[in-house]
């Protein structure tokens, strides 16, 4: 799917984590890519993380899946809403909503999340930390927004849910199928559906936060330092106060800590695997049985294209001309040459055809055979 009316460059000047934006059906057609009973489907299924948001009264109650498959009709036409997270990675349909968005960079990309909602069905106003385009799939929503928002902002007292203690409305749509509404992180929104079988497709971006970096990165140093690492001072003279931590010690004290972290190239190999680790790592992908060199030649001398798995996170760090590290659900493969070429054919496409050339590379048979067994990509069926 791809837009038919959008200027992308217009709107990253204008309006990427700037201010939201409104975008009346810019697709050359739309088409609700998936049916109400197919999403409850996939909530009752135990890998899926799927919640029901409920009016109770005043409030608003959670339940979190898998379901049995006759919650939803024990539900009724009351006011709810079904919110399945990842359905990107289990059906193409809705991993393809993705590719519109592409000039956000890949590892930007968290996941596309659905909901559908009854009558008046929503799940409160709130605020994200991350990027979202709200896709309007089938029915009818109007959405509200409203300030900026940060951890400072007061919530109400809820258990399962961030919701704003105080919401004003500052602009108000009714979105119709196929028409698109971004929001910037912070900013404070309220979605509610206006009549029955209302469909709304999240395309969501992530956004580390500098204490996740930072936390996450010691973590990983602190699993490879080693302890006989510890102060010397070698060069040591007596002081006039013995009290006092002198600047020379402060010094050596201070570069003990940051040296380690002033690595730019082990950060990039790092943060490379870490952000391509599987949005749900439990989840096994891998083929029933793992393949081999030769039987990967004859499919491949076949004619059948390479694709990736929608739930696996690919990217890359380029390591000169023409090599580069690349990340697959938190694996990091060198690739030289052709090699690299492929690598990042890969990264940027969905579905790549092996040209007969690279058959002959060891080094690249390799690489697919090692991201088949893992289970990140698969020959097109």
């Amino acid at each position: 799917m791809q837009f038919d009316t959008f200027d992308i460059d217009a709107f990253l000047s204008d309006h990427w984590q700037k201010k939201p934006l409104l975008i009346r059906n810019p697709w050359k057609s739309w088409s609700n890519p998936l049916e109400p009973d197919e999403l409850a489907g996939l909530a009752c299924e135990e890998e899926v993380e799927a919640r029901v948001i409920r009016q109770a009264g005043e409030a608003l109650a959670v339940e979190h899946g898998p379901f049995a498959e006759t919650r939803f009709g024990e539900l009724g036409r009351a006011s709810w809403t079904l919110l399945v997270q990842a359905v990107d990675h289990y059906v193409p349909e809705v991993a393809a909503l993705i590719e519109p968005f592409r000039f956000v960079p890949n590892w930007r990309i968290d996941d596309v999340m659905v909901s559908y909602a009854t009558d008046q069905g929503g799940v409160g106003p709130h605020f994200d930390q991350y990027d979202v385009f709200l896709i309007q799939g089938l029915g009818r929503r109007r959405w509200q927004i409203g300030g900026m928002c940060d951890e400072d902002t007061p919530l109400m007292v809820h258990q399962d849910l961030r919701l704003l203690a105080d919401f004003e409305a500052s602009e108000e749509w009714i979105l119709e199928p196929g028409d698109i509404l971004y929001v910037p992180p912070g900013i404070a929104h309220n979605g509610i559906a206006v009549g029955h079988d209302c469909m709304t497709y999240s395309v969501g971006f992530r956004a580390p936060s500098r204490s996740e970096l930072i936390a996450h990165y010691c973590e990983h140093l602190l699993g490879e330092m080693d302890e006989d690492d510890r102060y010397g001072d070698p060069d040591l003279r007596e002081q006039a106060n013995p009290g006092e931590i002198s600047a020379p010690a402060i010094a050596r004290l201070h570069a003990m800590v940051t040296e380690a972290m002033r690595d730019r190239d082990a950060f990039a190999r790092w943060f490379g695997q870490y952000n391509s680790t599987p949005k749900y790592p439990d989840v096994d992908w891998q083929p029933e049985e793992p393949i081999g060199i030769g039987e990967l030649g004859e499919t491949l001398a076949g004619g059948v294209p390479l694709c990736r798995n929608p739930a696996s996170r690919f990217s890359f760090v380029r390591q000169g001309e023409e090599a580069v590290l690349l990340f697959v659900d938190g694996e990091c493969f060198e690739c030289a040459d052709e090699t690299a070429a492929f690598a990042e054919a890969m990264c940027a496409q969905e579905r790549v055809m092996v040209d007969p050339k690279l058959m002959k590379s060891d080094a690249a048979m390799e690489l697919i055979v090692a991201l088949f067994n893992q289970g990140s990509v698969a020959f097109e069926d």
